[in-house]
């Protein structure tokens, strides 16, 4: 994520974006559109993600996200009336925006990632997204049953080393058993 960007990365962005994806909302297009002419908004308007714990903050989605079509927040007011949002981006162009695209980024496109800034209003304390808790969960689970099959090698290692016949056959059919669980996703 970018300290600075530049207006001019700003904008060939913006122009990516909207020749890439359709908007949920015409107004977002409007929006955007008005952005790419106005550089003294674009020079206050930051993207980032978590927009909405901003002062003064955008959410647009496009028709391939999940997410709302469209949110303005404005302090503790928000709004999904984009005419009322575009009226404060015209009154007020010397404020701070911080605009949010859901849009499917994964991976995360490159002209995407060296506009996206660091949300300096994200709390400490904020949880972890449900997304990065199912990576975390699958990690976790790899890495368990890694653990639990490597457990088992030594064991069965351990077995032949003592001559344990019953107990090197009993092993040799558990790591069977695991391999199958583990071909069959369980």
């Amino acid at each position: 994520m970018t300290a600075s960007v530049s207006i001019g990365e700003k904008k060939q962005f913006v122009r990516w974006f909207l020749q890439s994806y359709k908007m949920k909302r015409r107004e977002c297009i409007w929006i955007l559109n008005y952005m790419l002419s106005n550089e003294e908004l674009l020079e206050k308007t930051h993207f980032v993600e978590e927009a909405h714990y901003c002062p003064r903050a955008m959410v647009m989605s496009s028709t391939e996200s999940k997410e709302i079509p469209f949110r303005f927040y404005k302090g503790n007011l928000m709004t999904a009336d984009a005419e009322k949002s575009f009226h404060d981006l015209r009154l007020n162009p010397d404020d701070d925006l911080y605009v949010q695209l859901n849009f499917p980024n994964i991976p995360p496109p490159s002209l995407y990632l060296s506009v996206l800034e660091e949300n300096p209003y994200i709390p400490k304390n904020v949880s972890v997204s449900e997304q990065d808790q199912l990576i975390a969960e699958k990690i976790l689970e790899e890495s368990m049953q890694i653990f639990q099959e490597e457990t088992i090698h030594k064991q069965i290692d351990e077995a032949l080393d003592a001559n344990d016949r019953e107990k090197f056959f009993e092993l040799s059919a558990m790591l069977q058993a695991f391999k199958t669980l583990k071909k069959d996703g369980v």
